[in-house]
């Protein structure tokens, strides 16, 4: 009874080593080093998270396999191997978890790269990678199970067809860049909005009114959409606007292009040197007609450029006695009862 005190107080001993440095010494350990902002320093404690408690477990099993007294040699070998796959597969997950932190922090840094896809995929691949190199090391020929694999691949991939297809239409959307994530696009069928993520799966768009449209990789990359971020964010906003016959044009012009002036100084000042401008265009029933053109950050922006050109010019018209005429119709009332 005396020789099993020392197995069973190195697990105890492991157990509240991992339990103790998990709970109390890591997260102290954690706050220190965050509040000194090197960077990537989040992901590596995010990758740690539960696995140190985890490798002082099996530290503690491995010192009491040691000094274990009398126990079967084969049992002795089959615990060791499942101590040491613990550990290889800990290390994998480890480093599979740092691959998809780094990958996010790279996607975030690189405009228009869904995060999602590529990290889930490189975290994939340490996984499989990792697993391979375990079973190689506990003496399993991979070998074998490669070659299953492949062939095996080859029928997974027949009855899953409209996955992969959807898998491959998505790394042709983020590699083609046609769509990138924070991009505005508006879909042939109508819906429209930024999209937010990329996955191997779907591509998620974000409406305006903050509803969420799922649409499968293989429909967007066939599909005819518009987007408004290329070739660049910024775009023309366009007002269509009359003024009555009487009007000074010149002076229209001029007060006009002030008032979207204003209105850029507003909501797009770094756009400002590219002045906005007017063109006359219809002799219209009521009016002279003509359009403003005016720059704009984004798509977005166009709500807010519209709403505050149009009470800024109304204004200014007012102010300057300058019309902006409403139909009129001349309606003709025939009375009968004079015919009679």
């Amino acid at each position: 009874m005396m020789q099993l005190i020392p197995p069973i107080a190195f697990i105890v001993a492991g157990l509240l080593t991992g339990f103790i440095f998990e709970n109390f010494l890591f997260p102290k350990l954690k706050q220190i080093i965050l509040q000194k902002h090197i960077p990537g320093t989040r992901i590596i404690f995010q990758a740690l998270h539960r696995v140190a408690f985890i490798w002082f477990i099996l530290t503690g099993f491995s010192f009491a396999l040691v000094v274990a007294p009398n126990i079967n040699a084969d049992l002795k070998v089959v615990v060791k191997q499942i101590i040491t796959v613990l550990f290889l597969f800990s290390i994998t997950l480890v480093f599979a978890r740092l691959t998809a932190g780094f990958v996010n922090l790279f996607t975030r840094k690189t405009d228009g790269i869904s995060a999602s896809l590529i990290s889930n995929l490189a975290k994939i691949a340490v996984l499989v990678l990792g697993t391979l190199i375990i079973l190689q090391t506990i003496g399993i020929q991979i070998t074998p199970i490669v070659t299953t694999l492949g062939v095996g691949g080859i029928a997974v991939g027949l009855a899953l067809q409209d996955t992969l297809a959807n898998l491959f239409a998505g790394f042709y959307l983020i590699i083609s860049k046609q769509v990138r994530t924070g991009d505005y696009v508006k879909l042939d069928a109508g819906q429209e909005g930024y999209v937010t993520d990329i996955t191997w799966r779907n591509t998620t768009i974000r409406e305006l009114s903050n509803n969420v449209v799922i649409v499968p990789n293989s429909k967007l990359a066939s599909a005819i959409f518009t987007n408004y971020h290329l070739p660049a964010k910024e775009i023309t906003l366009t007002m269509n606007v009359g003024v009555s016959y009487d009007s000074d044009l010149e002076q229209v012009e001029r007060v006009t292009v002030e008032v979207a002036k204003e209105v850029m100084r507003e909501i797009a000042p770094e756009l400002i040197e590219n002045e906005p401008y007017i063109r006359f265009h219809t002799f219209g029933e009521f009016s002279i007609d003509f359009t403003l053109y005016m720059r704009v950050n984004e798509y977005f922006d166009q709500r807010i450029g519209k709403h505050l050109f149009v009470k800024k010019l109304h204004k200014r018209y007012q102010e300057l006695g300058i019309s902006i005429p409403f139909p009129i119709r001349d309606v003709y009332v025939q009375n009968n009862s004079n015919l009679e």
